[in-house]
């Protein structure tokens, strides 16, 4: 919550208008409801979040196995990683399935996680679970940021904590959690830039020029920015999809430096936008990670044994009119297109069917989850039949409630023109809405792991807002600030008490057949 002071200061150069509020030009100012901007008591709660993140994301991490080897789809991505480290180049040189269909940066992570702790289960899930801890912990930063509150992001965290999605993810030796790393890195660096943007803003103004030019000042170099975009270049090299947020999160930073120079009142905030923010925003978040994709494949084109490596001679000819063209990136597009063609192929109509597959409509209650492992018979129930179970499945206490916490988003966004909700939204639609363009792909729950850390921050943000409802009326009706605040306890507790209720199958543990239907809660689940 803002305190709406205001500066007498009028806008440089003469101009009479209105002052500017306070709350429209540094960082905003928290309400006594939330606390003071304590930077000691935000990173010993920070410290408490990640602490509970570490615990719950380490506990046990060597299990399910399909008897000592990886489960699911582990068995593509953990042998490359150990081949990318073993291959002595950094590449998998000898890919048992003919194509490798992911770019590298993943299979890094998990290659230098093996070269410390092995090839086992630990070795595979160390850098899953250590990519578990840090996006919770960039969770809690964002929000807290986003609401100036401690007790919001606290909040954040918390919800993150006890994600089902984020959870069991953060124990696979899969992509999508790193992925899904960077995919937030880069959200939380783009609102650190936001506000350093606002501050440099804020110094122009006291100053008085602001109007020295009608497209509002230079900003300089902005090291956030830099990193957005670094970020979303490991998003690439991480997955395709990668590309979905460079084109979402450029818009939302343009959005974030036209809404900049229009508070401070610059006589041509867009055409000022186009002119000094464009091309260097441009510059760090689109073109960056096209460079740094192609930068990961370093290892591939100094590659003897990489696979493609060598296509020009031999399934590529060495003429035509694209002979200009070195050799080593002629064989790199043979790669990349077969990969678009393998991935283009996997619909439903050419035959491709899975048990557990799904379509985005699903994603956002969790209607369809994942079985990655299973077994059953006795097993430490007491000499009697035991069930391990291991799904990734969305906490019912936050994915239930994805719609509602959209619709209230999406009316906060363009009736109140709140932009913490804008800026969530955006990225929970660059996760959710490019897949409805090819409904006919063979599709899973786990493309949905992007979407559970938008999902958590929103489910906060509403939180917030109810905390901050209650404030401003507080003097008048006391017991309104006293509902809310049971009100948000009560629901906090319910996401606690659900992870816990869900934590067998979330982790495998053994339980009784009787347990294990009454964890199904819903036909799409069995």
């Amino acid at each position: 919550m803002t305190i709406t002071a205001v500066h007498d200061t009028p806008v440089s150069g003469g101009d009479s208008r209105r002052p500017i509020p306070r709350s429209r030009l540094g960082p905003e100012v928290p309400s006594p409801l939330f606390g003071a901007p304590d930077r000691g008591r935000g990173l010993l709660v920070g410290v408490v979040i990640a602490l509970l993140a570490t615990v719950t994301r380490f506990w046990a991490l060597t299990h399910p196995t399909d008897k000592g080897t990886p489960v699911f789809d582990e068995k593509h991505y953990v042998p490359q990683g150990w081949q990318v480290l073993s291959g002595g180049n950094w590449i998998e040189d000898n890919p048992a399935y003919g194509l490798v269909v992911h770019p590298p940066v993943g299979k890094w992570m998990l290659a230098a996680s093996e070269a410390v702790f092995g090839y086992g289960p630990l070795g595979w899930r160390v850098a899953p679970a250590v990519s578990g801890v840090l996006i919770v912990v960039l969770i809690y930063c964002a929000v807290r940021r986003l609401t100036r509150s401690t007790l919001v992001g606290a909040i954040a965290g918390i919800f993150a904590i006890c994600d089902g999605v984020l959870f069991v993810q953060s124990r696979m030796g899969m992509l999508d959690i790193f992925q899904t790393l960077f995919i937030v890195a880069t959200f939380a660096a783009l609102v650190a830039d936001r506000d350093q943007v606002r501050e440099r803003m804020y110094r122009v103004y006291l100053e008085g020029r602001i109007a020295d030019s009608p497209f509002g000042p230079r900003l300089g170099f902005r090291w956030y920015r830099f990193t957005a975009g670094v970020m979303l270049g490991l998003n690439c090299g991480t997955k395709w999809s990668g590309i979905y947020y460079v084109i979402f999160f450029t818009a939302l930073a343009i959005g974030f430096d036209v809404a900049a120079r229009r508070a401070y009142h610059v006589p041509r905030p867009w055409v000022g936008t186009l002119v000094r923010d464009v091309v260097p925003s441009g510059a760090s978040l689109a073109v960056m990670p096209v460079v740094i994709y192609f930068l990961t494949y370093i290892p591939w084109f100094t590659s003897e044994t990489a696979v493609y490596r060598y296509q020009v001679g031999n399934t590529i000819g060495t003429d035509g009119p694209f002979a200009w063209v070195p050799g080593a990136w002629r064989s790199l597009w043979y790669y990349e297109s077969g990969i678009l063609e393998f991935h283009a192929g996997l619909t439903n109509s050419a035959g491709n069917h899975h048990p557990w597959e799904s379509k985005p409509w699903t994603w956002p209650m969790s209607l369809r989850p994942m079985l990655y492992a299973l077994e059953n018979g006795p097993d430490q129930c007491g000499g009697g039949e035991c069930v391990r179970a291991q799904m990734l499945i969305g906490s019912p206490a936050l994915w239930w409630l994805s719609l509602p916490m959209l619709l209230w988003g999406l009316w906060s966004w363009i009736v109140r023109r709140d932009w913490r909700y804008a800026a969530v939204l955006v990225g929970y639609l660059a996760g959710i809405l490019p897949w409805f363009l090819a409904l006919d792909r063979q599709m899973y729950f786990f493309y949905a792991t992007v979407l559970a850390p938008f999902l958590v921050m929103g489910l906060a943000l509403c939180c917030g807002d109810l905390l901050r409802s209650a404030a401003a009326t507080a003097r008048a009706r006391p017991e309104r600030r006293a509902l809310a605040l049971l009100v948000v306890a009560i629901y906090v507790g319910l996401v606690v008490a659900n992870f816990v209720w869900l934590w067998p199958i979330l982790t495998a543990s053994p339980i009784s057949p009787g347990l294990w239907r009454q964890q199904i809660w819903l036909p799409s689940w069995g």
